[in-house]
């Protein structure tokens, strides 16, 4: 059946809501947008990212189910689509239930992936997937006696609900144990909650694998892989990605068939960030996000259809293209200071760097560690891309005004 998108602001408008509106949210708005979508942007608070390119925006508690619900009551969206991890997830499957939108990728996927417990439990435990040794606690005491009695040091404590690396620590050893647990309470999307505590697995590199499952050319639902993103970490967060990433051909092959026993058991149409280690042919399966991935912010550069592309025309039941246009990479600019209503000086500079570009997020406070943009570069290996990338960023200077 053909695909009938309507004009926006019409009683025939195909709407679409962000549960979510940051930096990737902004991105995935401007792309609906383009193809004639009305979209609503919802965010926790005002004048977020994604609230300045929206038809329409709002401001609300989105772990409140009565909010959320209302809402969507209201603004009767045929897609709700949720881009961060904190939002009612039982009103969701509700909204799915009772046939009053269709949620993206869909319920389950969001109830699985808003908390590391669910979904490490599927891959390792349902699946049979590689992954790293694990337990879960809810008490300092019970953290102390995991890592004692199975996890060993060094090791990785995260919050079993958190996003960018928040509340992350890497422990080496005894005296790490309470300052990181602390900090994965105060890091955490929900006070009071449980931590997941894993091995450190001796990888040569990580990558994020963009999974896309869109209408095939049969109708059906079909599974492409974008070409390997690398991405580098500090304290959780990622500060530079680049794609490309160099991997063997076994190793390529087995990041595929876990990406794809994930998303496949998920279900659902969009686009999935399939975390993984590696070393050597080995691999080993971290995480999934099942939305835009933040060091996928480099396919602006990289690829034909970027991953906010690829995710839009996946839900709206359009074909999709994974296939690269040239090596990319991005490198993160931070707040580097805690004010609101920041000036970026240094833009000229930035972009006199050959093939790069820029995108300033918007946000209208920063913080020190505070992701306030991101500057792009291609090139025509990525070693050379990276540095550019990185030389861009550099030359940005947000500053208090």
């Amino acid at each position: 059946m053909s695909v009938r998108i309507g004009t926006p602001l019409s009683p025939g408008a195909t709407r679409v809501m962000l549960l979510g509106s940051g930096e990737l949210g902004k991105e995935v708005i401007i792309a609906l947008q383009r193809l004639g979508v009305e979209v609503i942007a919802v965010d926790r608070y005002e004048h977020a990212p994604g609230h300045q390119v929206a038809h329409r925006w709002y401001a609300i508690d989105m772990t409140h189910g009565a909010a959320v619900l209302g809402l969507v009551e209201r603004e009767k969206p045929a897609l709700v689509v949720p881009e961060i991890e904190a939002i009612a997830t039982d009103t969701l499957a509700e909204i799915e239930e009772q046939g009053i939108a269709e949620v993206i990728p869909n319920a389950r996927a969001v109830q699985l992936t808003m908390n590391r417990e669910g979904i490490r439990r599927l891959a390792s435990e349902e699946l049979g997937l590689p992954t790293s040794r694990y337990a879960f606690a809810d008490s300092l005491e019970a953290l102390r006696a995991a890592i004692d009695v199975g996890i060993g040091f060094p090791c990785l404590v995260k919050p079993v609900m958190s996003s960018s690396g928040k509340g992350q620590s890497a422990l080496a050893g005894p005296d790490d144990v309470e300052p990181a647990w602390n900090y994965a309470m105060e890091g955490g999307r929900v006070k009071g909650g449980r931590v997941i505590v894993e091995e450190k697995v001796d990888f040569d590199y990580e990558i994020t694998l963009l999974t896309v499952r869109a209408r095939g050319p049969r109708g059906n639902v079909a599974t492409a892989f974008c070409a390997p993103i690398g991405h580098r970490q500090e304290r959780g967060d990622y500060v530079e990605s680049w794609q490309p990433q160099p991997m063997s051909a076994p190793a390529l092959e087995r990041a595929r068939a876990i990406a794809a026993a994930v998303t496949d058991n998920i279900g659902g149409r969009g686009i999935f960030g399939v975390e993984l280690f590696i070393k050597g042919d080995e691999v080993w399966f971290s995480e999934v996000s099942p939305r835009p991935h933040d060091t996928g912010m480099v396919t602006m550069v990289s690829q034909v259809q970027n991953e906010f592309e690829l995710h839009v025309r996946a839900i709206l039941g359009l074909p999709v293209s994974v296939a690269m246009r040239r090596p990319g990479a991005s490198a993160v600019i931070y707040g580097g200071t805690d004010a609101a209503g920041v000036v970026f000086t240094g833009v000229d500079d930035a972009l006199q760097v050959p093939e790069s570009d820029l995108r300033l997020f918007g946000k209208p406070e920063a913080f020190v560690r505070r992701r306030m943009g991101v500057a792009l570069a291609s090139a025509d290996d990525v070693r050379e891309a990276r540095h550019r990338a990185a030389e861009a960023a550099a030359r940005v200077n947000p500053v208090s005004s």
